[in-house]
């Protein structure tokens, strides 16, 4: 199951869920507790972290709240248990690295998933129109923590934000004096991991398979311009 099913699944007829610290009750409880204590950990560090996207500016609007609710899309059985732990984490973004490095620790050995979160938080940091200074500084900080490189962090960011000139260098994540081999494997390993499949695998949500597939076309569009200007384009297959 894809972790953001997970985690509807886990809000599905769990009102508690958020209050036992993951007792587990209901019943489609997981028998393993430790899985239960896990998964608990895991959804409390997600919603926690897009609350306190939310505050980041220092004001919580209403299109930030809906966007909340777009990225983690509760089933209306669980959605009191999510108010109550969206209320308690956006009051202050302080704890926010701890919710991050929760995150961080779990997925280590799954950067996609980290990127996928970070794309729930710039979907909510857009959500009321304008990214602010604050907002880049806050997913600036949760990117480093989740170790991504700052060329990577650019990456992602320019999905969302774009770029003056719209450098497709940036866009793919590499150096403009990137050698043709390398650039074809860096382009092959962005474009697998970004796949809008992969994603829909994951369990995203709609309005985040709509964010990849977004993704996936810049990602295409920069690596037939680069091909175009260094002469490669019709001699080097994707």
């Amino acid at each position: 199951m894809g972790f953001w099913r997970k985690l509807a699944a886990r809000l599905k007829g769990r009102d508690c869920f958020f209050e036992c610290d993951g007792c587990g009750c209901g019943p489609d409880a997981d028998p393993d507790p430790d899985r239960r204590v896990e998964d608990a950990d895991f959804a409390m560090a997600l919603i926690g972290l897009g609350a306190k996207m939310a505050r980041a500016d220092g004001i919580v609007s209403r299109s930030e709240i809906n966007a909340m609710y777009e990225v983690f899309r509760p089933p209306p059985e669980g959605r009191a248990a999510l108010d109550r732990a969206f209320q308690l984490a956006q009051q202050t973004t302080l704890g926010f690295d701890g919710y991050a490095n929760r995150l961080a620790r779990r997925f280590r050995s799954n950067p996609a998933v980290l990127e996928d979160v970070l794309d729930g938080l710039f979907h909510i940091a857009k959500a009321d129109g304008a990214v602010t200074t604050s907002e880049i500084d806050f997913l600036t900080k949760v990117s480093g923590i989740f170790g991504f490189s700052a060329l990577e962090f650019r990456r992602i960011s320019m999905a969302h934000l774009g770029a003056p000139g719209d450098d497709p260098y940036v866009i793919l994540g590499i150096e403009a004096d990137i050698d043709d081999l390398d650039l074809k494997k860096a382009y092959r390993r962005i474009a697998s991991q970004n796949h809008p499949d992969r994603l829909i695998a994951r369990g995203a949500p709609p309005e985040i398979q709509r964010l990849a597939d977004e993704k996936m076309a810049a990602i295409n569009t920069a690596y037939e311009r680069i091909l175009q200007e260094r002469g490669l384009l019709a001699g080097v297959a994707n």
